[in-house]
């Protein structure tokens, strides 16, 4: 069987997490159209007849502006260290420009053998992928460029039928009936601040954490099968918290009940979720609070 390490990696907002969710088949890294949503590396498993292939989703390639930032910055570096393949996925819809020359650089230095995926090709003409696939052909020695659409599907069977051409014959690393290895607790935490991203705009999105302070599964395995949730929306001011809290307290309800319905998917039981606001001054650049919420 083949078996192996699949980095994926590109800018802000190229698709990565809509991708890797559509290649193992469920939802394990938050989708957003804010740039840096993905904060952790997260380790996605597909395993078939064919063999098994561990997905990392990265953090977006960027030059860092906080400690968070550079720990960001650093979890990508350590995802392309000793892996089997790279998947370079760029955004079609956007022009070329210093970010994406920065990625390509750093996939040149790592080393690894990588595909090139010219993503959200739905929102292209087809002509208009040719100047693009030229570029990234004189740029550096793919073993494929793959234009894809991670939203609706289309070519990832043919991503697969490559990246498993790629990969060394190996046993699988993973048992079978593995999708992460993330726990409930973090995806919950995750939840919620995809549906604090939904509901934001501007700078408001980079300045917002979630910590949960309670996770409680005394009674899930009970009639009632519930999960008790309390978590704090961290952000930097506290005019920042007024607004996640709104007027009335209204876009505070919005974000508890969408986030309170995916996780009781997720859980596939009830959940009580309690969300509460705070404000911590310069949270970015404080280390106590980043290894708090486990970045980098």
């Amino acid at each position: 069987m083949k078996s192996g390490t699949v980095s994926i990696v590109g800018r802000p907002n190229s698709g990565k997490s809509t991708l890797v969710n559509a290649l193992v088949g469920q939802k394990i890294s938050i989708v957003s159209d804010k740039p840096q949503t993905t904060r952790h590396r997260i380790l996605g498993v597909r395993t078939e007849e064919r063999g098994q292939i561990a997905f990392v989703d990265t953090p977006g390639v960027h030059k860092p502006a906080y400690a968070m930032n550079r720990r960001m910055l650093r979890a990508v570096h350590a995802a392309v260290r000793d892996i089997d393949l790279v998947l370079l996925v760029v955004d079609a819809s956007v022009r070329f420009g210093a970010g994406e020359s920065f990625t390509l650089e750093m996939v040149r230095g790592c080393g690894a053998r990588a595909l090139a995926l010219l993503n959200k090709i739905d929102r292209v003409r087809k002509p208009q992928l040719l100047p693009t696939i030229e570029r990234y052909s004189k740029a550096h020695e793919f073993l494929e460029i793959v234009p894809i659409s991670a939203l609706t599907g289309e070519n990832l069977d043919r991503l697969l039928e490559l990246v498993f051409k790629h990969l060394p014959e190996a046993e699988a690393r993973f048992a079978a009936d593995l999708v992460t290895d993330r726990t409930e607790r973090f995806l919950a935490a995750e939840l919620i601040r995809e549906k604090v991203l939904a509901r934001t705009r501007e700078e408001l999105p980079y300045a917002t954490a979630v910590v949960l302070s309670k996770f409680d599964e005394s009674a899930r395995t009970s009639r009632r099968k519930l999960v008790r949730i309390e978590a704090d929306i961290i952000v930097e001011k506290n005019s920042q918290a007024a607004i996640i809290v709104g007027a009335g307290g209204l876009v505070l309800r919005d974000v508890g009940t969408a986030a309170r319905l995916e996780i009781e998917e997720l859980l596939d039981c009830r959940v009580y979720l309690r969300l509460r606001v705070r404000a911590v001054e310069k949270w970015r650049n404080s280390e106590a609070v980043l290894d708090e919420l486990d970045i980098g």
